[in-house]
């Protein structure tokens, strides 16, 4: 495998340890009603798990409301059952055509909680990155045993490995603080 394979890999996958973190981030529930906060729910219907997009449009009309429209009416108990049981903390209101879901105002020990959370996760995503790393400096490694490349190529390349760690690194701490300071501002 040559350096630049290498190096491209790593970074491919460095990238989605920022999308997974992103990912997450966007289910982290700040003071706001964001259509995001619904992305992680998973519905129970026609005998399987369907993700809640997949089965009714989900708007915030309001700052602190979000309205669930089933595209299929039948699934609205359904859909409803699967909001409670999101561990979100939701209490959606059934009309019979769409649902609504009042976003209550954040307490300070929850504001706590999810500020821990978002740590953790960004946490975890630096762990991620650094595996890749690991991966990345063994293949270097490897290729200059194999007298694939050279010694200055490999500290070149593990140099460069640094430079991706260090570019990922930052990202995720940009946006672990700006999730911070939404979860904190609201």
């Amino acid at each position: 495998m040559s350096v630049e394979d290498i190096l491209m890999d790593a970074e491919e996958r460095m990238e989605k340890a920022l999308g997974v973190l992103k990912n997450n981030l966007a289910g982290i529930r700040t003071g706001r009603a964001t259509p995001g906060l619904l992305d992680s729910v998973k519905v129970t219907v026609y005998g399987s798990q369907t993700p809640l997009k997949q089965l009714a449009s989900v708007g915030a009309p309001e700052p602190q409301q979000l309205v669930i429209r089933p595209f299929d009416p039948s699934t609205i108990k359904d859909i409803e059952k699967a909001i409670v049981a999101s561990e979100l903390g939701l209490n959606p209101q059934n009309d019979g055509r769409i649902i609504r879901i009042n976003i209550p105002p954040l307490s300070t020990d929850v504001r706590k909680k999810l500020v821990a959370r978002i740590k953790e996760l960004s946490e975890e995503s630096r762990v991620s990155i650094r595996n890749v790393r690991r991966d990345a400096n063994k293949a270097i490694d490897t290729a200059e045993k194999d007298k694939a490349i050279s010694e200055d190529d490999r500290d070149k390349a593990k140099e460069e490995t640094q430079e991706l760690t260090k570019k990922y690194e930052a990202a995720v701490g940009e946006l672990a603080k700006n999730r911070e300071t939404d979860v904190m501002d609201e």
